[in-house]
């Protein structure tokens, strides 16, 4: 079903960062791993302790934008969150052909824009260590606007500055509710990934179209321009 993108009906291409263009392995380690053992360490507790108080207080953010937010988080648990993310900052990795997939749709002449949740600090932090900027016609954060990609208000005010329209707009993302947000939106084309994190099993991209290999929209790219 890739194959079949009806690439010249597509304008302009919208791409998420963490678990679509970066592999989501270092903010799984990061929010998963490191932040509970420091959180344990930080209150004398056990990492399984540390657990169990952290999981109602993650549930409560999950989809919100201050789940995003490092300041939000810095001061709430009371942790160097910017400075804990540069710890691991070598975990930082491009998805496979992710580059090359960017190459070819410079190539074909697309508006490509970057739209992610992640607070501007973390998108700092990974375009010191992945040169991501220069594939991109702009980088935006939902901090800008001040809705994460989840909400209605997001999309609005997205076209709003982009002034894309959403009949035109390749959009890929990781995550289920960000994409059924974009297709409520009118977004009309969009595609999951089925592996975001190279660590752990493929997932269920459910209703989505997923990218198995970003190879196969190259090939696919490259044959619209045949």
């Amino acid at each position: 079903m890739i194959a079949t993108l009806p690439w010249p009906d597509i304008d302009t291409v919208l791409l998420d960062m963490d678990g679509t263009l970066l592999d989501l392995h270092f903010d799984n380690h990061f929010w998963l791993e490191l932040l509970p053992q420091r959180y344990a360490e930080l209150h004398g507790i056990s990492r399984a302790m540390a657990e169990l108080e952290l999981a109602p207080l993650f549930n409560e953010h999950v989809g919100k934008l201050t789940w995003y937010c490092l300041d939000y988080w810095t001061r709430e648990l009371n942790l160097p969150i910017r400075e804990m993310k540069r710890e691991i900052a070598e975990l930082i990795a491009l998805r496979p052909s992710a580059d090359e997939f960017l190459s070819a749709l410079r190539q074909a002449d697309k508006r490509v824009v970057l739209i992610t949740n992640a607070h501007r600090d973390s998108l700092s932090l990974k375009l010191e260590k992945i040169e991501l900027a220069p594939w991109f016609d702009r980088l935006i954060s939902s901090h800008d606007y001040g809705y994460p990609k989840e909400a209605a208000q997001f999309w609005y005010a997205l076209r709003q500055d982009l002034a894309f329209d959403p009949s035109r707009t390749l959009f890929i993302d990781d995550s289920l509710p960000i994409l059924r947000s974009a297709r409520h939106f009118g977004v009309a084309h969009l595609l999951a990934v089925r592996e975001p994190d190279s660590r752990r099993a493929p997932k269920d991209t459910e209703e989505f179209v997923a990218v198995d290999d970003y190879r196969e929209l190259i090939a696919s790219l490259h044959g619209n321009q045949a």
